[in-house]
Parts: C-alpha cells; structure tokens; sequence
C-alpha cells in the first residue's frame, strides 16, 4: 500500500532524454534525396547523425527533449519543476544543462564521464512546418538507476515519463523503478507514449502497464493511440483505454483534441495560428498547458483549453519551447 502522501515540493518531475535540437528548414525534395521518413522520428547513429548535419543548411541549435521541452512550458506557467536526465561530460552537455536550469527547472543528474556523447536531435523542417526528426540518443540511453534521486521523485506530485526514453534498456529500468517509487509514495504517473514505432517495439509493456493500473495520465496523438489499441476508429480506441486509465489525453492535430477524467469526457477545437512555422514540440507544450491546468485542479475542459493554446503557440515558431510570455498568453485566451 502506497504511504500517505507528503506535501509535494514539486509539481512535476520528468525523466526523457536530454538532447540539443538542431534545426534546419529544407525541401520536400531534401526529404526525399536523404531518404528520411517524412514527419517521423526515427533513430540514427552517431556516424548517422554526423552525416545528417553535415546535409542541413544553415541551423539553429536549441535545448530540447520531449519531457524537457515539457517542463520548459510548465515552468513558464508558474509549475514548480525537476530533470532527470543523463548528459556527457561536453559542450552539448554544457549547452543542455545551462538552459535546462535557466528556465528554471532543477536538474542535477550526474554527468557521464565516458563517450557517448550528449544527444542530438537533427530536425528537417519543410515548407508546410512539418518536421522530420532524426535522433542520435547518445548518453540519454544509458541513464541508470542509480542516478536516480528517489527522494526527489517520491517529493513530486506527478512523475511524468516520455515515451522515447522506454527504448533503450539502461533508462527503461530506471523508469520502472521510478515508477514504483512514485507510487510508493502516493503520487501520479503520467506517461507520454510520444511515437508510435515506440509503441510497435515496447506496445505489450504499455498495455501492462495500463492494465496493472501503473499510469493515472497518459497522453497520446490519433496515431499513436491505434498503435496502442489496434482499432482504426478513434471512439472505439479511446472509449478501451478511456476504461482503464484515470485521465486519458489525446490530441488530434488540426482537429483539436479529447480527453477523460473519472467519467467525465471533455473535448476542444484546436487553437488558432496565423501560420503553422514547424510543429516541433507540439504535443510536448500540448502535455505543458494540459497539465498545468491539470495541477492547479482546473476542470477538464480549460486543461484540454490551456494545452491547445500551448501548442498553437509553439508551432508558431522554429523550436520546440515557447517563446511568447505563456501567463499573459493563457490569460488573453481562456
């Protein structure tokens, strides 16, 4: 039985990957000459990514992450915020670590003194906004349990675990332990499932998980939410996971998104944007507004709210974390 639950010191504590974005507009016929899966994310090697960024044009290098990028909208919301995530002893390493905190967001793992080196994520945006990312995982893989802070974790309101991290086996281990720490102490696990090729390696464990009862929020897209349930039809997808999860968040790009809370089932348009830049980090600022609604104890329906104007704001814009003043930006549009 879980232990009474202590007043939490934070909010939300997220463990993903820690990972510098580079990102470079290109064509359609870039995306094809380079043979990249068009508005996917697919894994690539350290000769892999070399290769890559050697192809891009002129970038721009930002701290990213789908959990951290998360984070980095829920601490311009007023959300008290910690990382955990595995960097090497490096310049990328550097870069992560200085904008992670400067956002203001605790992270204090240890750095891994040995190669690989920190993560990368090369990003080809087309025309139309769409971006293609290809991941260079480097030191996030071998995030180990032991550098786990599990006084940290059990001191959070809501532990939030990214998809992404689930792959490599290191980090999977120290997520399982994260998780029976936090619920342990009495605290929620909410969970990303942020791919669906995620879901077509590591599906059965989802689907374990959902039904041991380990995940009380769990976010997915249209996509990744057939990937999880196998049904074409989203009602019918939705309405199975919907059954076994407290709160059950899914987007569904243009046409806004759905969630449920203990029975109760709200929905919302998705926000206007004058013009879609690159839709990078879209679903992680979606899960920012979502759950900061979601710990301040809003309803349903403005949580639903507060993660579409999030979303439209960040695919505004190259990068993947927001750059307009979120407080004053959720007050003018609620």
């Amino acid at each position: 039985m879980p232990e009474t639950a202590s007043e939490p010191r934070y909010d939300v504590i997220a463990i993903g990957n820690a990972i510098v974005d580079i990102i470079a507009s290109c064509s359609d016929e870039d995306i094809a000459e380079l043979e990249l899966n068009r508005g996917g994310m697919t894994l690539v090697d350290a000769d892999g990514a070399d290769r890559l960024y050697a192809a891009m044009g002129p970038a721009t290098e930002k701290s990213g992450g789908s959990a951290a990028n998360t984070l980095a909208g829920l601490a311009q919301l007023d959300v008290q915020c910690a990382f955990i995530g595995q960097v090497a002893d490096d310049q990328f390493g550097k870069v992560f670590a200085h904008d992670i905190r400067a956002a203001g967001i605790d992270f204090d793992t240890p750095v891994r003194e040995q190669d690989p080196p920190t993560g990368r994520c090369l990003i080809f945006v087309t025309p139309d906004g769409e971006r293609t990312m290809n991941t260079f995982l480097g030191a996030g893989q071998f995030l180990p349990a032991s550098a786990l802070d599990e006084e940290l974790i059990a001191s959070a309101a809501i532990l939030y675990l990214e998809g992404y991290l689930w792959d490599p086996e290191e980090p999977r281990r120290a997520m399982r332990r994260a998780i029976e720490v936090a619920r342990n102490a009495g605290r929620k696990v909410a969970f990303t499932a942020s791919e669906s090729f995620v879901i077509d390696r590591h599906g059965d464990d989802f689907r374990a998980m959902i039904d041991d009862g380990l995940i009380d929020i769990l976010f997915v897209n249209e996509s990744e939410l057939a990937t999880l349930t196998g049904e074409d039809d989203f009602d019918t997808g939705f309405d199975a996971v919907a059954a076994k999860v407290p709160v059950l968040v899914a987007t569904r790009s243009a046409k806004g998104a759905v969630a449920s809370a203990h029975g109760e089932r709200a929905v919302t348009t998705a926000a206007p944007v004058a013009k879609v830049v690159d839709t990078t980090g879209a679903g992680d600022q979606f899960a920012a507004g979502f759950l900061a609604g979601y710990a301040k104890g809003e309803r349903l329906e403005v949580c639903l709210k507060r993660g579409a104007i999030a979303a439209a704001e960040v695919i505004s814009h190259y990068g993947p974390r927001p750059e307009a003043d979120m407080k004053a930006l959720m007050e003018k549009s609620l």
